[in-house]
């Protein structure tokens, strides 16, 4: 259903306008609870809710996109996000935003379902989803310098968010319309592959989400109240922290499968845990951002592999699709996770904990890439048009989807 174009730019705007509400999670959570009668762990609550109703959409979706059609389904989250996070901006009512946040969440979903489903089908699904990663660190870290300039309030990332989705509906020209099911597709759908390490794989990835948005989703209050910094100082190393992913990103782009799966994902979930630990205990900027930025780096570089080793394992891109709503359940879950540990424990025996579930979780997450990576996949003939004269050539879909 979708073309395998070299830059499929649609589907990464998609990507940016689906991402873009977890992204902006700590500012949203932060302004909240205070700019609505709300205390720090109801705030935290309706992150969860937001990220709750996003997950629940990719799950939905999963195997619907085909059939519904990517442009339907695209323009159908962008509106629920453009309704959804506008609505919440302009009202003062906790009601209202709740339902909003959740609204928006939804179409938040079905963009990154869309996007995920078309960059499994990409001929480079890994450099697919490096450019949806920078896209989104880059407009994440514009808004993280801009937001504290705008006054107080919990409007402004909501909007920032629904403006974003606002200017990609146009791009949703460019994808394809609602295809028919015929008897013959039916009967050639294919079962999901590589069912054990899917499983394994959707399995951990909520867990680690879950660690990572516990941090990501307090991280502005440790840096307001434990290290005693401004709202403009602690958006300035968030913006830095995201330009650091950018570079880092980048680099993972540029290496692509060469390292496998197994080395990033496995090494680099053992740093994040490190870094995790240093922001959670943080109590100067020195600390706080060297834990942020080191943290910001390392996080989009291993998702980047993460979702490009789920994709490789069904070009239909099901998986890629079921895993990244199984990652949002954990990511759902993030933001009060964090609350109730931070009130209970402290900041940093949060940030030991959560260190510490990291790294127990990066042990099956190694064993998954290692085992999908011993793996051949078959040889399956795909149609190449080269100008005007359609050629057939063999490729190997390991290849086709290196992860």
């Amino acid at each position: 259903m979708f073309a395998r174009t070299t830059t499929p730019w649609p589907l990464v705007a998609l990507f940016l306008a689906g991402y873009l509400a977890p992204y902006l999670l700590p500012t949203t959570v932060g302004r909240l609870d205070s700019g609505l009668p709300l205390t720090a762990t109801q705030a935290g609550a309706v992150g969860s809710a937001l990220l709750l109703s996003s997950a629940s959409a990719g799950f939905l979706l999963a195997s619907k996109v085909d059939r519904v059609g990517a442009r339907r389904l695209a323009r159908f989250g962008l509106a629920l996000a453009v309704a959804g996070y506008g609505g919440a901006a302009l009202s003062g009512s906790v009601a209202v935003v709740v339902t909003g946040a959740m609204v928006g969440g939804f179409g938040s979903g079905t963009a990154t379902a869309v996007a995920a489903t078309g960059i499994a089908a990409q001929r480079d699904p890994h450099r697919t989803t490096t450019l949806g990663l920078l896209g989104v660190s880059a407009l994440a870290g514009a808004v993280y310098l801009t937001v504290p300039h705008l006054g107080p309030g919990h409007g402004q990332p909501l909007a920032a968010t629904a403006l974003t989705a606002l200017v990609v509906w146009p791009l949703t020209n460019r994808l394809p319309q609602h295809t028919a099911t015929t008897p013959r597709t039916r009967r050639t759908r294919t079962p999901l592959p590589h069912l054990r390490a899917g499983l394994l794989l959707a399995a951990t990835l909520p867990c680690w989400s879950l660690a990572q948005n516990s941090l990501w989703g307090v991280s502005g209050r440790i840096g307001l109240t434990q290290a005693h910094l401004t709202e403009a100082t602690v958006g300035a190393v968030f913006a830095i922290g995201l330009g650091a992913g950018l570079l880092g990103v980048i680099g993972a782009g540029a290496l692509g499968p060469r390292l496998g799966h197994a080395l990033p994902i496995g090494a680099g979930t053992a740093l994040i845990a490190v870094c995790i630990a240093l922001s959670a205990s943080a109590t100067d900027l020195t600390t706080f951002a060297a834990g942020e930025i080191a943290w910001n780096t390392l996080y989009p570089i291993v998702l980047s592999y993460v979702i490009g080793l789920a994709a490789s394992l069904d070009p239909q891109g099901r998986w890629a699709v079921l895993v990244g709503s199984a990652s949002s359940l954990g990511t759902a879950a993030g933001p009060l996770t964090g609350s109730l540990l931070a009130a209970e424990a402290g900041f940093p025996t949060m940030g030991l904990v959560l260190a510490a579930g990291l790294l127990l979780i990066a042990v099956p997450m190694t064993a998954t890439a290692l085992r999908a990576g011993s793996r051949t996949m078959p040889v399956v003939e795909i149609t190449v048009e080269t100008s005007a004269v359609p050629t057939r050539r063999s490729y190997d879909t390991a290849a086709v989807a290196p992860r």
